[in-house]
């Protein structure tokens, strides 16, 4: 196997989002090459199955790094792409793409304003369903 890029592992990050095979990580560097971090166009709409998938990335992200700058790492670029542009930001002048050290921070203005879930304790996957506030309605 050929010599993989160095990258950065999240110790305790969700690795994905409980039954959807949606992944918030990646395992190891990609031996093709470093997919690029760019600012992709969502979607998703409030009340939304891709919505509360974006909306619990934030919130591990905010849970795991706070307003910290964070390094890209083994985040998975496919999700870090719908948020990156505004709710997460380059946190360096020189913010290198295609690098796996790149540091990155949230934007909270912009995060709170589009996902205010994201920042309560407790990220409720059903809409706030009272009865039973972890029951996933995907």
């Amino acid at each position: 196997m050929a010599n993989l890029p160095e990258m950065t592992k999240h110790r305790g990050f969700p690795s994905g989002m409980p039954g959807t095979g949606i992944q918030f990580t990646i395992r190891r560097a990609n031996p093709k090459g470093v997919t690029p971090i760019k600012a992709l166009p969502r979607r998703a709409r409030p009340d939304t199955k891709e919505h509360r998938i974006d909306a619990a990335f934030l919130h591990a992200l905010w849970h795991h790094f706070g307003a910290e700058p964070f390094e890209r790492g083994n985040l998975d670029a496919a999700r870090l792409n719908l948020l990156f542009g505004r709710e997460v930001v380059a946190a360096e002048k020189d913010f290198d793409p295609l690098s796996y050290e790149a540091l990155l921070m949230i934007d909270e203005k912009v995060a709170r304003q589009s996902f205010p879930e994201s920042f309560e304790d407790v990220l409720r996957c059903n809409g706030g369903d009272p009865e039973n506030p972890y029951r996933q309605s995907w």
